[in-house]
């Protein structure tokens, strides 16, 4: 799946262990000119430094176009072109969730502003960079969305975080449709456990909960859940998420456009 000096635009992808990272990781392995952007500038450039010296930091916000479509300008002056867009940006659903609406697990008990900062975070993301990036993204080029199994059916702990994901699903399919002419791809990736600062925070809260985990650091808290919830035993990596993000950008998947993925152990199946 060769994707040498194909140029690549990631959002959201500043943390070192993150997915944005492992998709970076698997894009330049591949032998492609990546960009990468979130919103702090030290941590993303140290993470690109980390990466590959084909990967470059740029700060930019992915829920504002104007920010986005400098992103865009600056990656088509140092290379001339864009060939694929991941739509990374997002915040974990715990994090707004439990903390801004009150550590709350009602639908209804969320208040305005904790439902909006989902749709800012996990969609509006998404459709900004869509917007802003696209028309400057080459004929036979690719879009990919990074969702959640969350979006995937009712999750009664992450209401909004779900509804936004729910959302970059639909949009992906609305997506592929509208730019089918151009012969551009627009796919959707819905990554499942994955070990990030979202889950730690979860794993926390459970150990303070559950008397069965009282005992248990976070990180054997996520191990337990992983084993008891994956039908395939284990948990994902940032890179299984780019290993398909590479697939849907290559020429391997030059008829695929408007499809969704779980990489998720089987879980959404169980």
């Amino acid at each position: 799946m060769s994707l040498v000096n194909k140029v690549v635009l990631i959002t959201g992808a500043g943390r070192p262990n993150g997915i944005g990272a492992g998709i970076a990781r698997c894009f330049a392995n591949e032998g492609a000119k990546v960009l990468i952007t979130d919103l702090e500038g030290a941590p993303l450039d140290a993470t690109a430094r980390a990466i590959s010296d084909r990967v470059t930091g740029l700060v930019a916000d992915a829920a504002d176009q104007h920010s986005m479509a400098r992103a865009a300008e600056h990656l088509l002056s140092l290379h001339g072109r864009i060939d694929v867009l991941v739509n990374n940006a997002g915040l974990g659903g715990l994090v707004l969730d439990f903390e801004e609406a009150g550590k709350t697990e009602s639908v209804l008990a969320m208040t305005d502003a904790a439902w909006d900062a989902h749709l800012v975070s996990n969609l509006r993301t998404t459709f900004s960079s869509s917007a802003a990036v696209s028309p400057h993204i080459a004929q036979h080029g690719s879009i990919v969305n990074i969702a959640s199994i969350a979006g995937l059916g009712p999750t009664p702990q992450l209401p909004a975080y779900g509804a936004a994901k729910a959302g970059v699903i639909h949009f992906t399919q609305t997506l592929a449709i509208e730019l089918a002419p151009r012969r551009i791809r627009v796919n959707c990736i819905c990554p499942g456990l994955l070990w990030t600062r979202a889950w730690e925070m979860l794993a926390s809260r459970m150990k303070t909960r559950r008397p069965a985990f009282a005992n248990m650091t976070e990180r054997q808290i996520f191990e337990a859940i992983v084993a008891e919830r994956t039908p395939l035993g284990g948990e994902q990596t940032p890179e299984d998420i780019g290993h398909l993000a590479v697939f849907y950008a290559s020429e391997k998947a030059r008829m695929i456009t408007g499809q969704v993925i779980a990489v998720d152990g089987g879980r959404s199946v169980a």
